[in-house]
């Protein structure tokens, strides 16, 4: 099968606006997370905004689309392109607006009816059609399909959706369409813009949301911290790549993905799903436990998860292997964290620097977790995303030759 190259990168995050920004101040141990109060009917609470009022996918999508073409040095149009681009969310955000902009009008409406005297149950008030306008915009896998006009792409455009997995999954199914020879080239990644009313109070409910910070892996954690953000790639094939003496930032050598299949929101109790997704990736890209030099941990800070990824990595890989999760530094963008563990680990390859586990203190595992960014011999990384549902996506990476 063609090997796959990664030759350019758009990343937006609560760090940066751009990749080196978010980069930058990821190896420096600053995090993005600061008090929010973006709905007046929800407390403060630690946030990871990029700015002060919550971002729109749409917006987002176009910018780190623009960079990576720009990153790669290609121009639109690109009509054989394909497009892979998920989102856990998608216009989650638009569709909580359009629902008060309704029930807003409909109580007017029913307001001037009973002053007039004409409310009844045989005249009820009528909705209001134009809070509706352009809603097939916002069905959930049209930002995909945005995108791919954004770039003149007109051959195929995947919209995947597994929860906090998504960002492997796209990057997955993209690799394999340019393996299995059906494109030489797919703009594929994830984006999410979660700050929601309704996403909000969901985790608050759950008990999963932090109180004061997201700390991966260490005693005091409390909890995740919603961000927002997004990173899309372009992969090549090798061949096409040094056809046009294109920059390589590294090689997706192979993925696994696996289901729980048993609760909604609790992971398996002994993580045998998430160990089969683990060999899987390792079988597909013919590589060893012993092979591996740093793994881009989900990392959430949620008790459960820190847990168990740390059973996971005790049980195939050797002590000594380097352990992180950015998500300290960034917030967790949900669908979106996946394909920025991807944009951090090709850059602490091209680097050779291992980044950080933002927020870290007080380790609770027996684990090599890197508490401050260090220059390193890294050849082979492993990123894992472990979702709701029980959605578990493993993708290996390696330097380029």
């Amino acid at each position: 099968m063609a090997a796959v190259v990664v030759t350019g990168i758009g990343l937006v995050s609560a760090l940066g606006k751009n990749l080196e920004d978010s980069w930058q101040k990821l190896i420096a141990g600053e995090s993005g997370i600061k008090s929010h109060q973006p709905f007046p009917e929800l407390e403060p609470r630690p946030l990871a905004m990029i700015c002060e009022q919550p971002a729109q996918i749409k917006v987002l999508t176009q910018l780190v689309v623009t960079s990576a073409l720009k990153d790669a040095g290609l121009h639109s149009p690109l009509p054989d392109c394909g497009v892979v681009i998920g989102s856990s969310r998608s216009y989650q955000g638009l569709w909580e607006q359009m629902a008060q902009q309704m029930l807003k009008s409909r109580r007017k409406t029913e307001q001037e009816l009973i002053s007039i005297g004409s409310s009844s149950p045989l005249h009820p008030a009528p909705s209001s059609p134009s809070s509706l306008e352009g809603w097939l915009e916002t069905l959930p896998h049209m930002n995909a399909i945005a995108a791919a006009r954004q770039i003149g792409a007109c051959g195929v455009v995947l919209a995947p959706m597994a929860a906090c997995a998504t960002g492997i999954w796209a990057i997955a199914q993209a690799a394999y369409l340019i393996q299995t020879g059906q494109c030489q080239r797919v703009i594929a990644g994830a984006v999410d813009s979660p700050i929601t009313p309704l996403t909000i109070a969901g985790f608050q409910q759950m008990g999963a949301l932090a109180k004061t910070g997201a700390y991966p892996f260490d005693v005091r954690r409390e909890g995740l911290v919603l961000a927002e953000g997004g990173a899309v790639f372009v992969l090549e094939s090798a061949e096409l790549a040094q056809q046009r003496q294109a920059r390589v930032y590294g090689q997706i050598l192979g993925f696994g993905l696996t289901a729980d299949a048993y609760h909604a929101n609790v992971p398996e109790p002994e993580a045998r799903s998430a160990i089969a997704a683990v060999k899987q990736c390792l079988n597909r890209s013919y590589l060893s436990a012993n092979d591996i030099d740093y793994i881009h941990a989900h990392g959430t800070a949620t008790q459960l998860n820190d847990s168990l990824e740390s059973l996971l990595i005790q049980k195939l890989f050797f002590q000594s292997v380097a352990v992180s999760s950015t998500k300290g530094a960034t917030g967790h963008t949900l669908g979106a964290s996946g394909a920025l563990g991807i944009a951090f680990s090709l850059m602490a390859l091209k680097q050779q620097i291992l980044p950080p586990c933002v927020g870290l203190k007080y380790p609770e595992f027996d684990l090599n977790l890197v508490r401050e960014s260090r220059q390193s011999k890294i050849q082979r990384v492993l990123c894992f995303s472990f979702g709701f549902g029980g959605q578990n996506a493993v993708i290996a990476l390696s330097k380029y030759p």
